[in-house]
């Protein structure tokens, strides 16, 4: 009995987080171990289903890179990166659109639907959900020799970057209460296809939609100070400072910028969270603790 009030207790607690985000968009980016893990991967659609049946409207937007590397390797391509973004020629945009949206996401689709939920897949492509030009990229050569030498341009190939958010089928789909499984990638201007990073989509997404929350799922516990302790909250304010000083390094800048960005268009808050905690986006938007970091 007593294990029976505790479990009532819970439901109690998360009430008024219910009721504050009936009706409201939460953007998540599914990525990292979340998507690996069989167990992990149910966990996740079943967070999502019950999200959407209590009334918020989840909108998903996934990753895929160890998925895309595996197919390239069994094809003898190998993958090439520069500041951590893939370098996509023709040949592997090919494979990336393959794996995102016709597996990757297809998967994801899947799994909702065999747990419960109504979810609809779509790439960025789909009634040019996400309109996309050309990353331009540059690199300025090191040393006291050479400092005032102009930038050195990259060419990343087929990588994007989103420049237009078309929401209409998100709100479509929302209205016929069915859960949007997005693959990042976006339509030019020629109709030809982009690989876009997953986090700057969602972001992206969060901002047109003024979504109430955008949670970016990854495999670290969130954002650490210089001793290796988790810091639950941040202000816009704390990122500059932060990077200043070599707090923030490496991938976690980019997502930080990603949360920084979509704050700026009007998301109410952002976090960056260890998908690698079962029922992750459930703790962090029902208990008072949550997991993560918060960036508001």
């Amino acid at each position: 009995m007593q294990e029976s009030i505790e479990k009532a207790k819970i439901l109690i607690e998360s009430l008024p987080y219910m009721q504050k985000f009936r009706n409201k968009v939460v953007v998540i980016k599914y990525g990292g171990h979340a998507m690996v893990d069989e167990h992990l991967k149910r966990q996740f659609a079943l967070d999502v289903i019950l999200l959407k049946q209590i009334g918020i409207n989840p909108v998903i937007v996934h990753g895929g890179g160890p998925q895309i590397n595996r197919f390239l390797d069994r094809l003898d391509i190998k993958p090439s990166y520069v500041e951590g973004m893939r370098v996509t020629d023709g040949e592997t945009m090919d494979v990336v659109e393959m794996v995102l949206v016709g597996k990757v996401n297809k998967e994801i689709v899947g799994l909702i639907n065999h747990c419960g939920g109504k979810a609809v897949g779509l790439s960025g492509r789909d009634g040019d959900l996400v309109c996309a030009r050309k990353l331009q990229m540059s690199s300025r050569a090191k040393g006291d020799d050479i400092k005032d030498a102009p930038p050195e341009l990259i060419d990343l190939g087929r990588v994007g970057q989103v420049t237009k958010i078309n929401p209409e089928v998100l709100e479509s789909l929302s209205q016929a209460d069915f859960i949007p499984v997005i693959a990042p990638v976006g339509v030019g201007e020629d109709g030809q296809a982009f690989n876009i990073n997953a986090d700057l989509v969602a972001g992206a997404i969060a901002g047109e939609l003024a979504a109430e929350k955008l949670m970016l799922l990854t495999d670290v516990t969130g954002v650490k100070d210089r001793q290796g302790v988790l810091i639950a909250s941040l202000s816009r304010q704390d990122i500059e400072p932060l990077i200043a000083d070599g707090t923030l390094t490496g991938g976690m800048i980019p997502k930080v910028r990603c949360c920084e960005a979509a704050l700026a268009r009007g998301v109410a808050k952002t976090y960056i969270i260890d998908g690698r905690v079962e029922h992750a986006i459930l703790l962090e938007m029902f208990t008072r603790e949550g997991v993560g970091t918060e960036i508001c």
